[in-house]
């Protein structure tokens, strides 16, 4: 997981060249949605970019935003995150680092890392 580049952006994820996927997590209820828009990103964004996801310096949370990904030379990326809900569910959203075969190598608690958006339920 160190020096990686990043293979493809899916709409949910980015998928590095080793397997190795970044993705969000939150487990809904029927009122709400929270997420990191990976879908938001083009592969161009990646162009020279490597990361080493072996620590936690890979990404910076930005509050009310989103979080920005590190690489090991050159510029950052910025990810949105996005959220709503009716107020009475939980805002909680993990960042969550996974191997080829779908286990959780790592989790990361960047629930403030959202802007809200307005209900629409």
């Amino acid at each position: 997981m160190k020096n990686l580049k990043v293979l493809k952006i899916e709409n949910d994820e980015i998928v590095f060249e080793d397997g190795t996927r970044l993705l969000s997590d939150h487990e809904p209820d029927c009122c709400e949605d929270h997420y990191l828009d990976f879908k938001s990103l083009d592969l161009s964004d990646f162009d020279g970019l490597e990361f080493d996801l072996t620590n936690d310096d890979f990404f910076n949370r930005i509050e009310d935003y989103g979080i920005e990904l590190i690489p090991l030379k050159g510029h950052s990326v910025k990810v949105p995150g996005y959220g709503t809900n009716n107020g009475y569910y939980s805002d909680n959203i993990h960042l969550i680092i996974s191997d080829i075969n779908d286990k959780t190598i790592k989790s990361y608690d960047v629930s403030e890392c959202q802007k809200f958006l307005d209900d629409d339920f």
